[in-house]
């Protein structure tokens, strides 16, 4: 079984010695990953119980509600959440890009809309 830690790789060793008790061994973390034979693994474990002891790591961190834990097959996902800080600058953005772009529509509107300027003594058509 494989659990990718993601942003949280840095808790890697402390989530490896946090499931030791629960699913009975003593997963190998490289890089961003967990690794955890699958032989090992005490009987009637599955992923889905992983998971859960994942999550229970993560509320025991504080960081829960910035984590999602997802999986697939016999692998394990960290995903990290965007916080609402971030979601709403990112909004703001986008309204002022559309503010700046309606605007310039107007504008090239109003620039089609008037009619040519007549000088007195000379008709608008020649």
């Amino acid at each position: 079984m494989k659990i990718l830690l993601g942003t949280l790789k840095d808790k890697g060793d402390e989530l490896a010695v946090f499931l030791e008790p629960r699913i009975g061994v003593k997963g190998e973390v490289s890089g961003g990953e967990l690794d955890i034979e699958d032989k090992s693994l005490k009987k009637g474990i599955r992923s889905r119980h992983v998971k859960t002891y994942i999550k229970r790591f993560l509320s025991i961190e504080k960081v829960r509600d910035n984590y999602r834990v997802l999986v697939e097959g016999g692998e394990l996902r960290l995903v990290e959440l965007e916080s609402d800080e971030e979601i709403e600058k990112e909004l703001e953005k986008e309204d002022a890009k559309k503010k700046t772009e309606s605007y310039g529509e107007k504008e090239a509107a109003k620039s089609a809309e008037k009619p040519p300027v007549q000088v007195e003594g000379q008709s608008a058509t020649k």
